[in-house]
């Protein structure tokens, strides 16, 4: 178990699957934790609430990252929830998915959503958020696979690579000031966005047949990667992406 005692953390789409799982990992560690939500209230006040029955700490925090204007509520109800306190950890989560984004499907409408909530919102939030953070803070992006295997939704992958791209040029304009900056890439987990996994069990068993560990992830897999950028553990390491997966695809399907 990392030690986060007296830090403070922010989550973003922090109501639900990864990100809740996140945000309680970190409650769990000592961190005050603002819990980002977009529109999913009850979620969010149920990942407070099951954060405090923990004995954490945790308030909630609102905006919709696809409209860029809604930042200033984010930051001022942000600051009011740390009551003085710096930013200690950032961790870019949110995220949205359109199945439909292939080559062939792929709109403006959908690519400009797809850009603002996971390439726009991440660089802008942490624009804001740099001011708050001392030296030493910790910025933990949620990348994806897709940024090195090939899926047809090719506008997520594309924002996917452009979120890696940030992670590194932050980690070195930031190093001075003893910030790091990594990104964390899931492999195939169980998620609202993978609901497939859930609903066919086949599907599942698939995954599992070209996964070393044998299985899909789960939220818990990636927060605890995350609790281990945002803690003292990882703080000789910046600008690096690491693979959260299992061991997927490292080799041809086993025959088990």
């Amino acid at each position: 178990m990392t030690d986060l005692t007296g830090r403070t953390a922010l989550v973003t789409g922090a109501s639900r699957g990864i990100g809740r799982a996140i945000a309680e990992r970190l409650a769990s560690d000592g961190a005050l934790v603002a819990v980002h939500y977009g529109r999913n209230e009850t979620a969010a006040k149920e990942t407070v609430a099951a954060i405090q029955r923990a004995g954490g700490q945790a308030f909630a925090v609102r905006a919709d990252l696809a409209e860029i204007a809604e930042l200033d509520d984010l930051f001022a109800a942000l600051r009011d929830g740390l009551a003085g306190r710096p930013l200690d950890v950032l961790v870019n989560n949110a995220a949205v998915i359109d199945y439909s984004a292939t080559i062939e499907g792929a709109t403006p409408e959908a690519f400009d959503r797809l850009f603002a909530v996971n390439v726009r919102a991440p660089l802008f939030v942490t624009q804001r958020a740099l001011p708050l953070m001392p030296d030493g803070g910790r910025i933990v992006n949620v990348s994806s696979g897709v940024t090195w295997f090939a899926t047809p939704e090719v506008v997520y992958s594309m924002s996917k690579g452009a979120l890696n791209v940030l992670t590194r040029s932050l980690a070195h304009t930031h190093g001075g000031r003893g910030i790091t900056v990594n990104t964390v890439s899931p492999g195939i987990t169980e998620t609202d966005m993978n609901a497939w996994l859930t609903d066919d069990p086949e599907a599942a068993r698939g995954v599992a047949r070209i996964v070393a560990l044998g299985r899909h992830g789960q939220p818990a897999d990636i927060a605890d990667a995350v609790a281990f950028f945002a803690s003292d553990d990882g703080r000789w390491v910046t600008g690096q992406t690491l693979e959260v997966n299992g061991g997927l695809l490292l080799g041809p399907p086993s025959a088990a």
